[in-house]
């Protein structure tokens, strides 16, 4: 039985199900120029279930988030390795856009991977998509750096982070 962690109008966010990760590919391939094998869906599925969210309105999904959690150079202090997630995907169908619900997976996602102590969060946003910019900076993501040529098509990305206190 799936269990809702938050609801917004008509919308449920749940945890992903080996089931849902068609759709999941579905979505992904309708809204981002970015994919993944089949297997790639499947080992973030299983190494992080509590931050691999789907929403669905009315038995259908309609939006995903995928992270990862990796160890690496921390985004915000100078030395050292942390644990930290990785916003690997998100994304919301056209027609379900602006109304909370890429918000609500983003926020259940980093619930999700502070369940797993990482010390912080950080993401790849293409800089022409300043409404998911402003969305990261109302969740209190900061811009800490902008990567060139990021993506296959040559545009840049502002890696945003955001850093956990416990």
């Amino acid at each position: 039985m799936q269990v809702a962690l938050r609801e917004i109008g008509n919308c449920v966010i749940r945890r992903c199900d080996l089931s849902d990760l068609i759709p999941t590919m579905e979505i992904n391939l309708k809204t981002l120029p970015e994919h993944y094998s089949d297997y790639f869906y499947e080992s973030l599925l299983a190494e992080l279930p509590e931050a691999f969210l789907v929403a669905e309105v009315e038995k259908r999904l309609v939006g995903y988030i995928m992270c990862k959690i990796e160890y690496g150079f921390s985004n915000f202090k100078k030395l050292g390795f942390v644990k930290k997630g990785h916003v690997v995907s998100v994304a919301v169908l056209p027609e379900h856009r602006r109304k909370g619900i890429g918000e609500g997976l983003v926020q259940e996602a980093i619930g999700g991977v502070k369940l797993k102590k990482s010390d912080e969060l950080y993401l790849e946003v293409r800089c022409s998509n300043s409404e998911a910019v402003k969305l990261y900076e109302k969740l209190g993501f900061i811009t800490k750096q902008r990567l060139k040529a990021y993506y296959r098509d040559g545009e840049d990305a502002y890696l945003m982070a955001i850093e956990f206190a416990y």
